[in-house]
Parts: structure tokens; C-alpha cells; sequence
């Protein structure tokens, strides 16, 4: 199993770091499944994006990140609002449209923002939350602190005109935003090797003069290696730093998607072979850093907070009618 034969690298890393990895991608994946099942029962609409497979990468970035650093992605975006601490009652509240949710219950699973924790979205149109990436980027610049911007896009969005654009201007002024492409191998239904001429997409920032480097998206060690990296490098000014996770998502592109483009085993072979919470608990079990018991508790424990937060979000009120006509416009002064 790849898992243990990664395991066997001792890499350096503690015995507290390695529980809060594994706490963290578990209570992801734990949220993800709730929220699968709730979209069956018919308690949430729309589109649902669900993020298992992927829990290193926003796990392992997250672990670089400091105070006053922004985060926005596209619409598989649920794992990313866990990872930075928005509180999942209120995540799950806003899934099922109830009004105890980030966005009131109007925004759904796509649209869910928490200025306090420094999240600027899910964003349901592909590529565009890289613009506004740079933007945040641009006002850290402006400011003269040394925050930085976790702009999150997929293989898919890299082949958007927007993308390019925002590279050229991000590296023209400098700015300190990390590009993280989330490669999860399928834009939508399409292979990237059918639609992505180049075998390395973090190689397309060389044009602009922007460094980059690919990343097993799997490995949440080396995920903050990559993201210890780039964020030095925002942070001393010296522009903005492309990451490529390769990653995998173990289900469709939405619920609706049944993923008929790929075997069922190929998706059993990397679950097997390269699952990241997997690699995680390995090196806490070999390592006698836990054991089993130790973290069917944690399970048992995260799979009560996960349940508190279906709970509260089916009791939470639908938003009243009137709040139609609120958080349309913005007061200026």
C-alpha cells in the first residue's frame, strides 16, 4: 500500500501536528459525507460540490497561513470554510437554505463568505474568483502588510482567459497571491490529457515570470512544504508564486454527476493507494503516536460535531420573505 511505503519516510513532523492533519482532513471528509446524504434526503438544492479526496491541500495550506491572509475558490469550496474555522453549524445551516447560514440561507452551498475569517467565497462562475484573488493581493500591497492571498482554481479554470490576464498584472505589480490550481484530473467530465496541452499547468506562469512547482496534492506534509515555500516568498515581495496540487476527487463533479468518464476502479486505486487522511494514519499508527482506539474516538467525536451541525441546520428557520430584498446593494457613505 503507497500509504505505508510513504509512511516509511519518517518524515519530521510532530505527533500534535499530526492529529491536527488528521483531525482536520477527517472533519472534512465527516462534513462532506453528512452533506451528501443530506442532499438525497432532498434537504439541500441546487448544486452541491463535495471535496473528498482533496483534504490535504486546503489542510496543508491552511497550516502556512497566519492571521489577516485571504482564502477564496471556486464552488467546491466547503472544505475550505471548515479548514480556516468557520464554524460548521453555520456552514451546513446555509447548505439547506436555513437562516442560521454564513449568506442567511441565500446563498447556498456555492455563495458563503465570513469577512471575519478572512473568506471571500465560493464562487459559481469558473475562473472568476482570480481576478479578485489579485485583488485582495493588491490591497495587502497597498496597505504595507505582509498578508497574502490563497487564490484556489481548478484545472478547468486554468484554461480561462482570466486566469492569464490576472498573471500578467499579478506579476507586473509583484503582488502576493498564490495561485493554487487544484488538479483533481477532470474538468467537469473532461480528462485534463484531453484538454490541457500542457503536461504541467504551473509551467504556464513561466511566460509571465512567475515560479512555480507541481505538489503531491495527496501528501498533507508535503502540501505545507510547498505552501511554507510560497508564502516566504509573497511575503518578502518578490511577487506571486504558482502552486499545482495534483490531486483527486473521489466523487462526481457535482451530485448530479454520475462520473461514467472514469472506472470505478481507477477511483478504488488511488483511494487504496494514495488517500491522504489514509497516509496520515499510518504514520500516527506505525509511529505509535496513536492508536486504533485513539482514533476511533476522534472519529466518533468529529462524527457528533458533524451530526450537531445537521441538526441545527434542519431546525433553523427558512429565511423570512422579506429578506428578498436585503443584501442586494451596499450603503456608501
Amino acid at each position: 500500500m503507497a500509504a505505508a511505503k510513504r509512511a516509511s519516510k519518517k518524515p519530521n513532523v510532530s505527533k500534535q501536528e499530526l492529529l491536527h492533519y488528521y483531525k482536520e482532513m477527517l472533519s472534512i471528509r465527516r462534513f462532506e459525507e453528512k452533506a451528501g446524504q443530506l442532499y438525497g434526503m432532498g434537504l439541500i438544492g441546487g448544486f452541491c460540490h463535495l471535496y473528498i479526496g482533496q483534504e490535504a491541500v486546503v489542510v496543508g495550506l491552511e497550516a502556512t497561513a497566519k492571521e489577516g491572509d485571504q482564502r477564496l475558490t471556486s464552488y467546491r469550496d466547503h472544505g475550505h470554510m471548515l479548514a480556516c474555522g468557520m464554524d460548521p453549524k453555520g456552514v451546513m445551516a446555509e447548505l439547506t437554505g436555513r437562516e442560521g447560514g454564513y449568506s442567511k440561507g441565500k446563498g447556498g452551498s456555492m455563495h458563503m463568505f465570513s469577512k471575519e475569517k478572512e473568506f471571500y467565497g465560493g464562487h459559481g462562475i469558473v475562473a472568476a474568483q482570480v481576478p479578485i484573488g489579485a485583488g485582495l493581493a493588491l490591497a495587502n500591497q497597498y496597505r504595507g502588510n505582509d498578508a497574502v492571498s490563497f487564490t484556489y482554481f481548478g484545472d478547468g479554470s486554468a484554461n480561462q482567459g482570466q486566469v492569464y490576464e490576472t498573471f500578467n498584472m499579478a506579476s507586473l505589480w509583484k503582488l502576493p497571491c498564490i495561485f493554487v490550481i487544484e488538479n483533481n484530473q477532470y474538468a467537469m467530465g473532461t480528462s485534463m490529457k484531453r484538454s490541457t496541452s500542457t503536461p504541467a499547468i504551473y509551467t504556464r506562469g513561466e511566460a509571465f515570470g512567475i515560479p512555480g512547482e507541481a505538489v503531491d496534492g495527496m501528501d498533507v506534509m508535503a502540501v505545507k512544504a510547498a505552501g511554507e515555500t510560497a508564502t516566504a516568498h509573497c511575503r518578502a515581495g518578490k511577487g506571486p508564486y504558482i502552486l499545482e496540487m495534483n490531486t483527486y476527487r473521489y466523487r462526481g463533479h457535482s451530485m448530479s454527476d454520475p462520473a461514467k468518464y472514469r472506472t470505478r476502479d481507477e477511483v478504488q486505486k488511488i483511494r487504496k493507494e494514495r488517500d491522504p487522511i489514509d497516509h496520515v494514519r499510518d504514520l500516527l499508527l506505525t509511529g505509535k503516536h496513536a492508536s486504533e482506539d485513539d482514533l476511533k474516538a476522534i472519529d466518533k467525536e468529529i462524527k457528533a460535531i458533524v451530526n450537531d451541525a445537521a441538526a441545527f441546520a434542519q431546525e433553523s428557520p427558512e429565511p423570512a420573505l422579506e429578506e428578498l430584498w436585503t443584501d442586494i446593494y451596499a450603503e456608501a457613505n
